[in-house]
């Protein structure tokens, strides 16, 4: 077999390679995956928890009936017997270090004074019903289960709906259930795909919730997009990405062990991109991403990838130039594998994630480090953020007048509504005057 092409290519702000900038364009949508998810969810408007159990037949081979849809606590218990003590503290130190940088990151509830004795300010609220999805095909991810179920416990949301695809009958991964339980999920689904989104938007069989998170395939995420108003949405995330900026100090094993580990993830359509002012060290890179990749187990899965034009090398004049294009690239995870870091953390300004210093990979992102790793992709992380706690709380601002608040606004109150035709609007503040 040949080997896989990996392109090394020279970029600059004022020399854009053509190549370069094709691979910084990815599809926010796929138009097949937008005609499945349109007409699997009018099914399930249509005809309810019946076309969810015929999707599940249909897409993930799963003979489910309304009695086996819903995971037990009897197979809970036995998944937690499954596991090893291993993979009980992995998920246990994962969980609490998750939920530490969680709650340090929700917003107090705050107020300031009105300049005559009245309050401005907000407040938070946990959501009462919340659905997560958990990805369970080409890899069943116990980790999100924690980067997302987590995360609405700490918010305070008192149920938690949790859907993940069984395969091949009725069987879901033993580490997969045991991390969705520590979590705190109140229910278990094992239902995947578009069907999952529809029954937990619809109401299908079950109660609605009223937002949905959490990461999957190009169906998933055109069903998410499609059900955004009957319920709210996290974000729009595509196949996983990674960028490294590197310079000349970087360890090249290091960096191609990095970029092939997004690439492994199964869509065939992730992107690895290195940002390098060294054209020796990208070639050192490519040389190792090479030998690497006879010795991964997923070889095949990142060898399609590879085939899609998925993983580039750029060669920038200098790391200035690296940085601009790391944010036009703007990426679901950015690594910083350069001398000076910490100084070049403040120029990032487009990122999903960012992995700072040498000894910062990726995965610890992925697995254990805090931050949840339900992160925008595609380039959204130009205009969306990654999941965190905040996401499953509403806020409610409030605004408490006194008489002389009003007395001092009054004026404008009514001007405003004389000038956009509302006397209405201009008269609740009047007639307290009257």
């Amino acid at each position: 077999m040949s080997a896989p092409n990996i392109p090394i290519l020279p970029w600059s702000p004022a020399a854009p390679t053509p190549e370069v900038e094709a691979f910084l364009l990815r599809p926010a949508f796929d138009e097949r995956a937008e005609a499945a998810a349109a007409k699997t969810l009018a099914d399930i408007r249509a005809r309810g928890l019946d076309a969810v159990l015929d999707a599940c037949r249909a897409f993930d081979g799963a003979d489910l009936t309304p009695e086996t849809i819903r995971v037990t606590e009897a197979e809970l218990g036995a998944a937690d017997a499954a596991c090893g003590a291993d993979v009980k503290a992995a998920i246990a130190q994962a969980a609490a270090r998750v939920e530490a940088f969680a709650k340090a990151g929700l917003r107090p509830d705050w107020s300031i004074p009105t300049p005559h004795g009245g309050r401005l300010g907000e407040r938070f609220h946990p959501m009462d019903r919340v659905g997560v999805y958990i990805p369970g095909g080409t890899a069943p991810l116990a980790s999100t289960s924690l980067m997302t179920v987590v995360l609405a416990k700490a918010a305070g949301v008192p149920e938690i709906v949790a859907c993940t695809p069984a395969r091949g009958g009725t069987a879901v991964s033993a580490p997969l259930l045991h991390a969705l339980r520590v979590a705190g999920a109140t229910e278990i689904y094992r239902v995947g795909g578009i069907q999952s989104i529809g029954m937990m938007a619809y109401g299908a069989g079950i109660r609605p919730v009223q937002l949905i998170a959490g990461p999957g395939n190009a169906y998933v995420t055109a069903a998410k997009r499609q059900v955004y108003g009957a319920v709210a949405i996290d974000q729009v995330a595509g196949p996983s990405e990674i960028c490294v900026l590197a310079d000349r100090a970087g360890n090249p094993k290091w960096i191609a062990a990095d970029l092939l580990s997004q690439a492994e993830h199964g869509s065939g359509l992730e992107k690895s991109l290195l940002v390098t002012d060294s054209q020796a060290f990208a070639e050192e890179v490519r040389a190792q991403v090479l030998a690497q990749l006879a010795t991964r187990g997923r070889r095949a899965i990142i060898e399609r990838m590879l085939a899609n034009g998925g993983m580039l090398l750029a060669v920038v004049p200098d790391l200035d130039a690296g940085v601009a294009l790391c944010n036009r690239f703007a990426a679901e995870h950015l690594e910083l594998q350069v001398a000076d870091a910490e100084a070049t953390l403040p120029k990032i300004t487009c990122a999903g994630a960012v992995f700072v210093g040498y000894w910062t990979p990726e995965s610890a992102g992925d697995f254990v480090a805090g931050p949840s790793h339900v992160l925008p992709t595609g380039g959204a992380a130009r205009m969306f953020s990654g999941l965190t706690a905040e996401t499953f709380r509403r806020r409610s601002s409030y605004v408490e007048f006194t008489q002389a608040d009003l007395a001092e606004t009054r004026r404008t109150i009514e001007t405003f509504g004389r000038l956009e035709g509302l006397d209405g609007h201009a008269y609740a503040a009047t007639a307290r005057f009257e």
